[in-house]
Formats: C-alpha cells, sequence, structure tokens
C-alpha cells in the first residue's frame, strides 16, 4: 500500500502504487475484496453508509489544485461530523482519474498508521459495486469509469468531527494547446456539500486563458506563464465535475475545439474555446478608441442619479489614453453637445469636459431617437479607431420619435461608421428589449441598474472592460480543407456575430457540426490595428459523449436567442399582428416550438417554460404543452416592455446568451426578482429527467409515450442491471442510472424501466 510521504517521497509513493496496481492486477485485486467499513465516506457524491441511522456526514471540502505543465496534484481536505452517540469507523473512498497515483493520507486520531490503495478502473467498477448492492443506493454508479483511492478505516468519535487530508496526483489529458483537468463529483441536484476549489497553473510556455464549462470562476493573472482560479462565491455549492481547460499561447490566437457526437444532428455539437496572446509584439500599436457619452438629463435623472452618471463620466474622460478621443452628448427633448466633433484627450479638453459635465441639469422629456442618431452621425473615426458609444437612459422615449422599431432601425440602418452602442438602463422605466437590441445589433452590451445600485460602478465596470482593444470586428468563416468556403459543415452558431475582444477576453463559440471530417476555420479581424487572418483545425476523432456540457451550453444560448426574437415582436408592428393573429401568429408559432422542444429535451427551464416541471404536466400532449408556454410568451416577453417585470427578463436573457458555464439548478429571476432554481429536473451526462412521484423519466421517454408502460423492466442489483451499468459507464453515460428511486429512460428506442433502488 502507498503510505504518507512527505513532500520529497512523492516519487517512491507514485512507483509504491504503480508496483501496488501491477502485482494486485495478476492477483484479481484480493486485498480489496477485504469488506468495506459501516461507513464509506465519498466526498464527491452522496451519503452510502450502511448504517442509516447515522452515518459519518461531510460537511465541508477544500479542494486544492496545483498544476505545473501537465502534471496535477489535488489535495483534499474533507470535513466529517459523527451525529450519533457512538464512535463510527469510517472507510474514504474516492473516484479519480486513471493513472492517478497516492502522495499522501492523514487524518486526525489514534489509529493505526494511515493508508490508502489506488484500485485502477476495473476493480473500482467491482468496488463501486458491491458497495451499491449493499446500500441499495445507485449513487457511486455515477462513477463507474474512474479508478478508485481506498483508504484504510479511521474513527470518528461520538458527536465529534474530523478532518481527512488527502494528495494525489496524475498526468492530465492534452489536446494541442489545450490541457484539461476534471475533478469527478456528483451531478445530482441534492448534494449540496459546499466545495471550495483553488487552482494554481505554472507553465513554461505562456496561459492564453482559462476556461470552466461547469463553475464560474474568479481568475487572476500575476505574469504570463501563471494563473489561478477560485470557484466564485455561489458556484462553491453547485453539482456536477469540476472542469477546468486552459488554453497555452502559441504566439498569437489560440485555440481548440471540444466536440459532443450526435448521430441525430449528422454530426454533432461543438464548442470553440478561443484566446488572445499575453504578450503582444513590442512594435504593435496599441489600438486606440473613440468614446461617445450620451447622457440622459430629463427630469426624473435628478438628485443621485446625475450626480453618479457625472462622476463615471468623469473617469470615463480621466482614463483615455493620450491620442484617444472623445465626446459628451446630453439629452432630454433635445440633444447637446459638449463638441461638434470628438476631440482629443488633453489636460485642456478634460478640464473643459468637468466644466461642462457640472452644467448639466435634469429636466424634461426623454428623446431617445434623436439622441442615438446624433452620436451616430458623427464624422467618422480615424483610421485603425474603434468607435464606442455609451448611452445611459432612465426613461421611455416620451418625446419626438417614440416608435421602438424606429429607434432600433437608427442602430441598424443610420450607424455609417459601426460604432459600438453599450447601453446602460438605470432604473425601472426603461423599454429593455429596447436597449438589449440597440447593444446586440453594434457588437455591444446591455446593462442594468436596479433603484439603489451604483450606477457610477456598473458604468465604470463597463468601461473597464473596454480598455485594451486587441481584435476588433472578428469574423469566423468555415472553410473546407483547401481554404475555400464551406458554410454547410456548421448550423445555428451562436453567438452569430462576435464581439470585439478586449485585453483578457476568450471566445466560447457553440455550434452544431455536420460530416466527420475536420473542421477548419478562418478567424479574420483587425488585431492590434492591422488586418490578419487566423486558421484552426481541428480533427473530430476526439469527439466522446463525456463532453456532454457542450450540447447543453448550446441549447441554452440557442434557447436564449430564440426568447430574444418572441420579446423583440413585442416592438410596435408585430405586437400589432400578434394582437390581430393571437397564438396563431407564424413567427410566434416557430419560435416557441422550438423554445418547447429544446427546453423539454436538454431540461433547460426560463420563466416561460418553468411550468414543464410541475408534476402535473403531461409533456406527451405537445399541443397543451405549446399552449400553455405560447400563453407565458404573450403575456410577459411580449407585451412587458419596462417595469421590474421586465428588467428581470433582460437580466434573465443577457445571462443566458452569454453563459459560458452550465446552470444545472436552472436558476433564474423571477418578476418580483427573486432567485428561482429547480430540484426536480435533473440535468445528468448527456440526457434530462424530470421527476414524477417516486420516479425519474427520461424526457425522451416523456415526448414518446409520457407516462405509459414500459417496453422492459431490469431490476436493481441483478446481471442485466450490471451489463447495463458496465455498457453506460462504456458510453461516459454512467450517471443516467444513479438517480434514487424508480427510473424510465429511452434506450436503443424502447423504453426500459429501472426498478428497485432505494
Amino acid at each position: 500500500m502507498a503510505r504518507t510521504g512527505r513532500r520529497g517521497g512523492a516519487v517512491w509513493v507514485a512507483m509504491g502504487v504503480a508496483v501496488l496496481c501491477a502485482a494486485a492486477s495478476a492477483q484479481h485485486y484480493a486485498s480489496s475484496a477485504r469488506p468495506f467499513a459501516s461507513n464509506i465516506v465519498m466526498p464527491q457524491g452522496r451519503p452510502a453508509s450502511r448504517d442509516a441511522a447515522g452515518p459519518v456526514r461531510v460537511t465541508d471540502v477544500t479542494a486544492d489544485v496545483v498544476i505545473l505543465e501537465q502534471a496535477a496534484t489535488t489535495t483534499l481536505e474533507i470535513g466529517l461530523e459523527n451525529p450519533t452517540g457512538s464512535r463510527q469507523e469510517a472507510e474514504l473512498v474516492v473516484p479519480v482519474p486513471q493513472g492517478a497515483a497516492v502522495r499522501s493520507f492523514t487524518f486526525q486520531g489514534t489509529a493505526k498508521e494511515p493508508s490508502a490503495e489506488v484500485l485502477p478502473k476495473g476493480e473500482a467498477a467491482r468496488a463501486y459495486e458491491q458497495i451499491v448492492a449493499k446500500v441499495r443506493d445507485p449513487a457511486m454508479l455515477e462513477f463507474l469509469g474512474y479508478a478508485l483511492i481506498r483508504s484504510s478505516v479511521f474513527p470518528v468519535e461520538a458527536r465529534g468531527k474530523q478532518r481527512v487530508r488527502l494528495t494525489y496526483e496524475h498526468l492530465l489529458a492534452a489536446d494541442g494547446d489545450r490541457i484539461d483537468y476534471v475533478l469527478p463529483r456528483s451531478e445530482s441536484l441534492d448534494y449540496a456539500v459546499p466545495w471550495m476549489i483553488a487552482v494554481q497553473i505554472t507553465s513554461k510556455r505562456p496561459i492564453s486563458t482559462l476556461y470552466s464549462p461547469s463553475h464560474k470562476l474568479e481568475v487572476k493573472r500575476p505574469d504570463a506563464s501563471t494563473a489561478s482560479a477560485r470557484v466564485q462565491g455561489q458556484a462553491a455549492s453547485e453539482p456536477g465535475p469540476f472542469r477546468l481547460s486552459y488554453l497555452l499561447d502559441g504566439g498569437s490566437v489560440s485555440a481548440s475545439l471540444l466536440a459532443y457526437p450526435d448521430p441525430k444532428v449528422g454530426g454533432g455539437y461543438f464548442l470553440l474555446l478561443a484566446g488572445l496572446p499575453v504578450a503582444h509584439p513590442a512594435a504593435a500599436e496599441p489600438v486606440k478608441r473613440e468614446v461617445t457619452l450620451v447622457l440622459d438629463r430629463s427630469g426624473s435623472m435628478n438628485g443621485g442619479k446625475l450626480e453618479q452618471v457625472r462622476e463615471a463620466a468623469q473617469q470615463i474622460v480621466a482614463g483615455l489614453k493620450d491620442g484617444e478621443t472623445f465626446n459628451i452628448l446630453s439629452y432630454n427633448e433635445a440633444v447637446e453637445r459638449f463638441a461638434q466633433k470628438p476631440v482629443v484627450k488633453t489636460k485642456e479638453s478634460e478640464a473643459a469636459a468637468r466644466e461642462y459635465l457640472r452644467s448639466v441639469t435634469s429636466r424634461g422629456g426623454t428623446n431617445i431617437h434623436d439622441a442615438l442618431v446624433e452620436a451616430l452621425r458623427q464624422e467618422a473615426p480615424r483610421e485603425g479607431v474603434l468607435p464606442v458609444v455609451l448611452f445611459l437612459t432612465d426613461g421611455l422615449p416620451t418625446v419626438g420619435e417614440t416608435s421602438e422599431v424606429a429607434i432600433r432601425d437608427v442602430a441598424s440602418k443610420g450607424n455609417p461608421h459601426k460604432r459600438r452602442i453599450f447601453t446602460f438602463g438605470v432604473g425601472v422605466d426603461v423599454n429593455t428589449p429596447l436597449l438589449e437590441r440597440l447593444a446586440s445589433e453594434t457588437r455591444g452590451s446591455a446593462t442594468f441598474a436596479l433603484p439603489g445600485e451604483d450606477v457610477e460602478a456598473k458604468v465604470a465596470r463597463v468601461y473597464q472592460h473596454l480598455a485594451g482593444p486587441l481584435l476588433t470586428s472578428p469574423d469566423l468563416q468555415t472553410v473546407d480543407e483547401g481554404g475555400q468556403p464551406a458554410p454547410a459543415r456548421v448550423r445555428d452558431v451562436v453567438p452569430a456575430v462576435l464581439p470585439d475582444l478586449f485585453d483578457g477576453d476568450q471566445v466560447v463559440l457553440l455550434g452544431r457540426y455536420v460530416g466527420e471530417k475536420p473542421l477548419c476555420f478562418f478567424l479574420t479581424g483587425d488585431y492590434l490595428g492591422r488586418a490578419r487572418r487566423f486558421r484552426f483545425s481541428f480533427d473530430l476523432a476526439g469527439a466522446t459523449t463525456r463532453n456532454s456540457f457542450v450540447p447543453r451550453l448550446w441549447a441554452t444560448r440557442k434557447i436564449a436567442v430564440l426568447v430574444d426574437a418572441i420579446r423583440q415582436l413585442g416592438a410596435d408592428h408585430d405586437r400589432m399582428a400578434l394582437a390581430s393573429a393571437g397564438p396563431a401568429y407564424p413567427k410566434m408559432k416557430e419560435l416557441v416550438d422550438e423554445i418547447v422542444r429544446l427546453s423539454m429535451e436538454f431540461g433547460v427551464l426560463t420563466e416561460y417554460t418553468a411550468f414543464l416541471a410541475r408534476e402535473g404536466t403531461d409533456l406527451s400532449r405537445p399541443d397543451e404543452v405549446r399552449a400553455a408556454a405560447t400563453e407565458n410568451f404573450i403575456n410577459r416577453a411580449v407585451r412587458s416592455r419596462s417595469g421590474v417585470g421586465s428588467v428581470n427578463q433582460s437580466l434573465n436573457s443577457v445571462a443566458q446568451q452569454q453563459q459560458s458555464s452550465l446552470n444545472p439548478r436552472n436558476a433564474y429571476y423571477d418578476p418580483s426578482m427573486n432567485a428561482v432554481t429547480f430540484s426536480n429536473v435533473q440535468q445528468v451526462n448527456d440526457r434530462a429527467f424530470y421527476q414524477r412521484g417516486n420516479r425519474w423519466v427520461d424526457s425522451q421517454a416523456l415526448q414518446q409515450k409520457g407516462e405509459a408502460a414500459p417496453d422492459r423492466v431490469v431490476q436493481f442489483g441483478s446481471e442485466e442491471f450490471r451489463r447495463l451499468a458496465l455498457r453506460l459507464a462504456e458510453e461516459g453515460r454512467p450517471g443516467t442510472i444513479s438517480l434514487r428511486g424508480d427510473i424510465l429512460m429511452v434506450l436503443d428506442g424502447e423504453t426500459v424501466l429501472i426498478s428497485g433502488a432505494r
């Protein structure tokens, strides 16, 4: 057995484990056949204990990961608690990637010297089966396919606590310039143990970008070759394996592809991850900006709001770099200019801008149309300059042209110099779909400040992000291996238009691919002020169902795009057509049908489709489901244009359209700005399950047969069940039979009921 060793003994431990594995393999792991302790502690999974009256519980886990080149050292510190009045024996089992080696294992207490052994995939599978058979709980089947670390037995005193520390090492998989790390954890929504996860990466080559499809990260970059990442706030309690990928800097734009195969779409789904180089050529001239501030000075801005906006504007002007230009427009029913055209930032112009801002007072109505026209009709910016408009309002258009469509058309048809519009809605009396569309039409973004929020801070955060434009007007073109256009190779790519990329940005682009030949792309744009073209080619041989997060992220963003299209139907002309045609309006019917289909298939819920999770909703009655969804969309997405109930939709929409990590609990804001989550829709591996009583039903089964009698029944624990579990593990889907209760799922075209689990 591998035993506790100092850091300097890591090589000895790794070699010892390797010898152990080789010898034990020849003896069919007779040593691991010893009975498991009465309490099995698996920090990554739901509790599985033979002593149901008083199991040892996991209270918290701290995971520290250190990655040096491709070698990862993972240290888990696990908090345990014994709620019973008697001493409990416990045993730690930890699913780990293949090739993992124990470096150290320690715990508090006076028991014999602690030890741990590594069981590789085959023996680990038998160990999982042994535990599952005894406790009649399928939870651990989720980890079939992983190796297993099994510890010695240690005590947890009566009503006491224990800290266990386990360190293991393994070599990370690499795909070109992308290196992937996975920390196995349960996808079950009833798993609520907080995990504080921190990763430190050191590399000889510069690190281009870090990305996690599973958890939101806080990333720090002290220098080009080191990076640290920490799971943010509430994400510490989110279920699912922790996944982290990072790209190494190749001297220009770095890119990699993660693919999921799906014969139903004639190929599969892909996620393109791209990052910018950390160091820029010494001779490269940074892209300069032209910033136009458009400030609402209507009567409703009186008081603290106007003062915050003044302060934000002064900070923005002060933060401009030498040679950059700016202008300030303020508007109520009329539009006033600081200057007739953008001026170069100097000490004199900055002082004049401060004086102008002090003179701005709030009164009158809100002429959004004319303010936007004046901002966009300014003379063309200098060659190589990125023109940016920061457009702020706290109200609805009340003066001049008030048509939502007409104002929307200014951004799409009246923007000859392709100025980027970043909109800010202050308070809740704003037309949120309009502000979203003005931004999305121009590679900008929409931000909303609720009553009581700091407007100055929100404007400053967006502006700070706009420092250092690196790649502007990016465009991705699909080509064949000979470099000729091949648009038919990909479909439904989101986002359809790439945003400008600033220092620290990354591209997370999702879509569907057709065929099995390599995917090739040209990425073009102005890189550091010079037109460039980057070519990428990706082999699809690495496509795997283990990348199940890819189609779910794609579906999430696709649904957001479709929902936005419905919200835009609420603008003037479509709203009148909707009023006369109702649910039969062709545009509405097409959009709702696709949203409902994607929501059901992938288990991705929004405030409009949340009723799909209700116990009484019969998903096998498509007409009733679509009718209910249509009513929600008309009442909320179409008719609600302003107020809290519109702001919440925009916050949900913006988050969903930009979503790069999974949202397993389907969290969103309701019309009262309360956070809503779900525990009866389970996204696991590449399937979605809906809870109906004590049964989890595959969405495919619900759509095909509802809750009709299954074609086949498989008893939990039977030989047939064991074969099924091993098959699903090979396919990367073992989690689909790890849910508690009966499971109805579609396999090979038939509905199968798995019955008898706890």
